[in-house]
This record gives structure tokens, C-alpha cells and sequence, in this order.
């Protein structure tokens, strides 16, 4: 039989065995992990996927159980807006949401029909993701790592926290949060840049999109390199960064060649993490500050010679009126 070269998501082998149980501790953290481990060939196509177990634990049990409150609510307001119809639910599911409540309420909590329900179902996603931060804080200082899972996600509930809670207390009004669903979100998303004098004159919106895509890129450049590297055992890191002539010397050489600087196998994961997580940051810091601080962002940005002055010459200022310069053009 000839195997071939290297192994990688087209070629490999999967190699399954006896499950692992995972490491155990002084926490006796085996007593708690559910499921019978298994194998998925499918998953495997995509790397050595093992099916269980799963440690879940208090915080885990509880983020589990918030989030199911949350999509019921979510999901059987949509449900009840279609007439209970199973086929309308589906055919308009991209359309259909849970919308906050009207200005008219400000922070109070409205009949569940009118916004309430939008409240309560915010409540109870926001006790959903701090207990998995909870969770996966007290996951890694349980193994003895690092806590930068826990601050990434962190990075996250920072983004979340600022668009349906702390910019809506700030702003005085719950109708200022995000709705739930997916065109609804989107309509949101227009609406609130229109609103607000287009989103994208906001620097720190521009900052979020760079390390956006930013970390698109690392990424993308990261997982590449590993992969064109794998027939020399480029997926074994920590094996390699201390001998010589080996993948990841070759990996190195390359970007310092490509790209002037010497990417390393701990090097590039630092620069991937920072462009992740300052994407959220700087998108929070961008989106808190709409219109607590700057009401239109486009009048923003021609004050601080950001966006071009426009003297009018070629708008309808020259005719009196938009309806004279309609009347101009037709």
C-alpha cells in the first residue's frame, strides 16, 4: 500500500483507538464528566474529533440551562408571531425577532408582548455568559494554564454587555438594545449607523474592522503555514522550536523572508490573540460611545479633518430645496 507524503485535512489517517478520558487532578474532576466517548468520522475530516466526555460543572450546568431559557423565549415569541405555525416559522424564520421595547418605556420592564419578553430573555443570556466565563476561568486555573480563554471570551461579554445593557442604561432607554434575529439584527445595524451620522466615520469602528479582518489573516497565514509544514512534522510545535532544520525553522524562515520579521511558534499565537480580542474592545469602545458622546459621526469626522467638507456645489443646497432641485433635474 503507498501512503502518502504528509498527512493533512485531504490525506490523513484517522487513528482511532481507546477514548481518552483526560487528565485527572486533585479535583476529582472525573466524577463529573458526562458521556460516553466516542468517535466521529465525519468530525474527523477536520481533525481528530472525539466525542466526549464533557466536564460541565456548576457554572456550566447553569450557563447550559440560562441559555435554554433564553432561546425558548426567543424562539416561541417568533413561534407566536406567526400564529403558532410550525411551516410560517420556518418560511419567515430569517425575518422574524424579539424586538426590545418602545422608547415610551424607558427602563422599566413593559407587558412581555410589548418588550418584557425582550428584557427577560437579555437577563437571562446575560447570566448565561457569565457563568461560562465563570466556567472557563475556573476550567484553566483548575489545569494549572494560562486564563487567556477567559479574558478573550471576556473581550467578547464586553461587546455584548455594551449593546444591551450599559449603552441602554447610559442612553436611559431599553429600545436602544439590539433585537433578536438575524434580519432584524441587520436592519438594526443600518438603521443605527444612519442614525448616527454613518458608523463608518467612528474610528474605533475602523479599529474593530482592522483587527477584524486583521486576525482573519493571521489566522488564515497561521493555519497555511502549519499545513504546507506538516510533512516535515510541522503539526508536532512544541517538538520542534528547539532543534534545527526542522519545520518550524522552515515555517520561521519563510515569513521573515516574506514578510521581514521572524514569526515564531509562540510569536504568531500572541499577535493572533491580540488582533481577536482588540476587535471586540475597540468595537465596545466604538459603539458605547454613539451617541452618549457623538451624536452624528460623519459631522465628527469632517471636524477633526477626517471626512472631506462638502461646499454643496453639486447638491440641491444651490437650488433652495431638495423639491426644487427635483424639479431642476426632471
Amino acid at each position: 500500500m503507498i501512503m502518502p507524503e504528509y498527512q493533512n485535512i485531504f490525506t490523513q489517517v484517522q487513528v482511532q483507538g481507546i477514548p481518552e478520558m483526560g487528565m485527572d487532578n486533585e479535583n476529582e474532576m472525573h466524577r463529573e464528566r458526562v458521556g460516553k466517548p466516542g468517535f466521529s468520522t465525519l468530525m474527523g475530516l477536520i481533525g481528530n474529533a472525539q466525542l466526549g466526555p464533557v466536564y460541565l460543572g456548576v457554572y456550566g450546568v447553569v450557563s447550559c440551562v440560562a441559555f435554554m431559557v433564553w432561546f425558548n423565549i426567543v424562539g416561541f415569541s417568533m413561534l407566536a408571531q406567526v400564529g403558532w405555525s410550525i411551516p410560517e416559522f420556518i418560511r419567515q424564520l430569517f425575518w422574524l425577532g424579539l424586538e426590545p421595547p418602545g422608547p415610551e418605556w424607558g427602563l422599566r420592564i413593559p407587558p412581555l408582548n410589548q418588550g418584557g419578553a425582550w428584557v427577560i430573555a437579555g437577563m437571562f443570556f446575560a447570566i448565561g455568559c457569565g457563568a461560562w466565563f465563570l466556567r472557563t476561568y475556573s476550567l484553566a486555573k483548575e489545569h494549572k494554564m494560562g486564563k487567556h480563554l477567559a479574558w478573550a471570551f471576556l473581550a467578547l461579554l464586553w461587546l455584548i454587555f455594551v449593546l444591551n445593557l450599559i449603552r441602554p442604561i447610559l442612553m436611559g432607554s431599553w429600545a436602544e438594545g439590539v433585537p433578536y434575529g438575524i434580519f432584524p439584527h441587520l436592519d438594526w445595524t443600518t438603521a443605527f449607523s444612519i442614525r448616527y451620522g454613518n458608523l463608518y466615520y467612528n474610528p474605533f469602528h475602523a479599529l474593530s474592522i482592522v483587527f477584524l479582518y486583521g486576525s482573519v489573516l493571521l489566522f488564515a497565514m497561521h493555519g497555511g503555514t502549519i499545513l504546507a509544514v506538516t510533512r516535515y512534522g510541522g503539526d508536532r510545535e512544541l517538538e520542534q522550536i528547539y532543534d534545527r532544520g526542522t519545520a518550524t525553522e522552515r515555517a520561521a524562515l519563510f515569513w521573515r523572508w516574506t514578510m521581514g520579521f521572524n514569526a515564531t511558534m509562540e510569536g504568531i499565537h500572541r499577535w493572533a490573540w491580540w488582533f481577536a480580542v482588540l476587535c471586540p474592545i475597540t468595537g465596545g469602545i466604538g459603539i458605547l460611545l454613539t451617541g452618549t458622546v457623538v451624536d452624528n459621526w460623519f459631522i465628527w469626522a469632517q471636524e477633526h479633518n477626517f471626512a472631506p467638507m462638502y461646499d454643496g456645489s453639486y447638491g440641491y443646497e444651490n437650488y433652495g430645496s431638495y423639491e426644487a432641485f427635483i424639479g431642476k433635474e426632471n
